[in-house]
């Protein structure tokens, strides 16, 4: 039996795994659902102007410091969308709790120890990548596109199409800046040698940038290189952490062959026959 797994006879059969499976997303399910709610109802408050706040990168560049919109349900569509993004984020710990419930049987001791800081990890780099776009790369885009603004044109800027624009790319953000969690879960289960992320480290840079520009929902410049950049450092403390984890499951191994050859040596002393006693050497 391999070591920190589930003994054999306390596997569930196939058919109790999918009511497990089952039951599990069921209370993901209710978790996401309730989040989602209860987002919408702080988010909906007028006192707190969640579209206000939303398009804030926004005014400096309409005229009269407004939106615009084309049909009755915009501000709503608006809230939906953020109260879904919200709602997800609030039920990450009750999904990660599920998850792990549902996988820790089948995981090593050592993988155990790898999940939780992984989960925290997933949601510290997302609101990262979102916080970084939103507060820095979104405001230097569209200050980028309103240097070529003409002055014969008056911009009235359609408030589904901004908020289409902005959660793309907040949401590109954040998706692109998990790369390190996939490096660090890719070197833990040992599919992938850290030796590899630095052979093709010229290649890493150009990978970036065409990711980048595949992955950011407009053409220009700035947002690719804004993208980019980070992009590639993140790229390098993957690799840090594929060298670290690396190291430890390679000293982990190496501490399992020597017990395991002290016990085999132990068994071959026990089971070694022994001399028979003369009779001279006990006068």
């Amino acid at each position: 039996m391999a070591k920190g797994r589930v003994a054999p006879d306390t596997e569930m059969p196939f058919l109790d795994h999918l009511e497990e499976l089952r039951h599990r997303l069921f209370w993901i399910a209710g978790a996401i659902l309730v989040g989602v709610v209860a987002s919408f109802i702080v988010l909906s408050q007028k006192r707190l102007d969640l579209v206000g706040v939303l398009a804030a990168p926004m005014k400096p560049y309409l005229r009269d410091g407004s939106l615009v919109y084309t049909h009755p349900g915009t501000s709503f569509k608006i809230i939906l969308n953020a109260s879904v993004i919200t709602g997800l984020l609030l039920a990450t710990p009750v999904i990660g709790y599920q998850l792990w419930g549902f996988f820790a049987p089948a995981l090593h001791s050592h993988e155990k120890k790898v999940i939780i800081p992984t989960l925290f990890g997933m949601v510290g780099l997302f609101l990262a990548g979102v916080a970084l776009c939103f507060f820095i790369v979104l405001p230097f885009t569209l200050r980028f596109f309103h240097g070529f603004e003409s002055a014969s044109l008056t911009p009235m800027i359609e408030a589904t199409q901004y908020f289409g624009f902005a959660f793309s790319m907040m949401l590109a953000f954040g998706i692109a800046f998990e790369l390190p969690i996939a490096i660090l879960l890719l070197s833990a289960l040992g599919l992938v040698k850290p030796q590899t992320f630095t052979k093709y480290r010229r290649h890493a840079v150009v990978i970036c940038v065409v990711a980048s520009a595949f992955i950011t929902p407009d053409a220009s410049p700035t947002t690719l290189f804004a993208l980019a950049g980070p992009l590639y450092l993140l790229f390098e403390l993957g690799v840090a952490l594929s060298w670290l984890v690396t190291r430890k499951r390679r000293k982990r191994e190496l501490e399992e062959e020597l017990a395991m050859r002290r016990e085999a040596a132990a068994r071959r002393e026990d089971i070694q026959p022994r001399e028979p006693r003369r009779l001279g050497a006990s006068l």
